[in-house]
């Protein structure tokens, strides 16, 4: 409990919680805002969906070679230019949704979907360079407490950006609600540029062009069959299992709550994912076995099923609050694995990788809710999709016996297969 708290004391840890909760906290209260902005003036559950899918586009092209790109620089100078990028990304949308041009609502629309796609390319190039930055700043041992530590900020931006965009939309209009992303992603830049004296990133020199670079990357994730069983576990588990996508919708058609209770629903997964957060700060996890993710996202996907079929905004909030529960176990797990299992030449490009997994996960899920609800209804698309997480919870416990078996921690290197 000492060495959890006591990785507070270093100011460059502190300064990267607070980036990352600034951050999130913008592009929480952008989902809620262009979210909700884009079902008023479509009706449509599929645009939803295409939200996701023009940020993944670029996200997931952008990874393919950010990785490589963050291994060859300065993870710091990376970060630090992906956050200046959306901070002006962030304005040109704050000018084309508070409608400062004066434009017809049918030219609103593609400018919106304009800087969605801007804002994934900057995003491809940031978790690399965030899961670069942390072992310049943290010793190894600490990694599951910083881990932690760091979903805690997550989280509780996760709760406090959607309902701060929510209540602000609905009292004071969506001229009002655009300025919080802006404002939150500029104190993020302010946070990551007062970050000093790094210990030197380990950059790796090598004779090999940049495509084998690249295939080296996914060389070693294929071969360390963890690595790529939790990853490949929690995106699919997500892209089929994951509402947020249609939380809108549900807002207005199901529970009829209105922007208000939008900005609540997407903080009811954060309520539950910081107790988990805050439980496991404090009390770090010392080993890492496979059968207790399995277990957390099958927990997951219960509360999805839960969450579709309550018609009460009490209830559907308890069921996404324990959604969140499950999912920061999850994450915690992945996050600590990914550290430990991963070898500091190869960060970036294991880090890229593993984003293309994530925004798979959940912008393309996004795109896949939206189209499973023009389909099958709201509904039952959502229950469809916590069904499909259990299954492949079943799925993977079934295919990987000798693995469920095993136990990492933090003595853990990256020469396990």
């Amino acid at each position: 409990m000492h060495l959890s708290y006591a990785i507070l004391k270093n100011p460059n840890f502190r300064l990267l919680i607070g980036t990352r909760m600034l951050c999130n906290m913008a592009l929480q209260s952008l989902a809620v805002v262009v979210g909700w902005q884009v079902y008023k003036l479509t009706n449509d559950p599929l645009m939803l969906g295409l939200i996701g899918l023009t940020e993944a586009i670029p996200a997931i092209i952008g990874s393919l070679f950010s990785g490589y790109v963050v291994d060859i620089s300065t993870p710091h100078h990376i970060y630090k230019t992906c956050i200046a990028v959306l901070v002006l990304n962030l304005a040109f949308l704050m000018a084309v949704g508070s409608n400062f041009f004066l434009l017809p609502h049918s030219a609103l629309i593609p400018l919106l979907f304009l800087g969605i796609f801007v804002s994934g390319v900057a995003r491809s190039f940031m978790m690399p360079a965030f899961f670069s930055i942390m072992p310049q700043i943290i010793e190894k041992k600490d990694y599951a407490a910083a881990n932690a530590w760091i979903n805690t900020g997550f989280q509780i931006s996760a709760i406090s950006g959607p309902i701060l965009a929510g209540l602000i939309y609905g009292f004071y209009g969506v001229s009002a609600a655009w300025i919080l992303p802006v404002s939150f992603m500029a104190l993020g830049f302010l946070c990551v540029n007062s970050m000093k004296d790094l210990r030197e990133y380990q950059k790796f020199d090598t004779k090999e062009s940049v495509i084998e670079n690249i295939v080296d990357g996914w060389k070693f994730i294929i071969q360390n069959r963890m690595l790529l069983t939790i990853m490949a576990l929690d995106m699919f588990a997500v892209l089929f299992g994951g509402a947020v996508a249609m939380l809108p919708a549900f807002a207005a058609q199901v529970l009829h709550v209105g922007p208000e209770g939008l900005g609540v629903l997407r903080t009811a997964p954060g309520i539950g994912a910081i107790l988990a957060a805050i439980y496991f700060a404090i009390r770090p996890m010392r080993s890492f076995p496979l059968s207790r993710m399995l277990w957390a996202v099958a927990g997951f996907g219960v509360c999805m099923i839960g969450f579709s079929l309550s018609t009460s905004f009490i209830l559907s909030i308890v069921f996404l609050a324990f959604s969140g529960l499950f999912d920061t176990i999850s994450v915690i797990i992945r996050g600590t694995l990914k550290q430990l299992l991963t070898p500091d030449h190869m960060r970036g490009r294991v880090s890229a990788i593993s984003s293309m997994f994530i925004i798979s996960s959940n912008e393309i899920g996004s795109f896949e809710s939206g189209v499973a609800a023009r389909a099958l209804g709201l509904v039952p698309s959502v229950v469809f999709g916590g069904l499909m997480t259990l299954a492949i919870v079943g799925t993977t416990y079934w295919i990987t016996p000798e693995l469920r078996k095993k136990s990492f921690d933090e003595n853990s290197t990256a020469k396990v297969k």
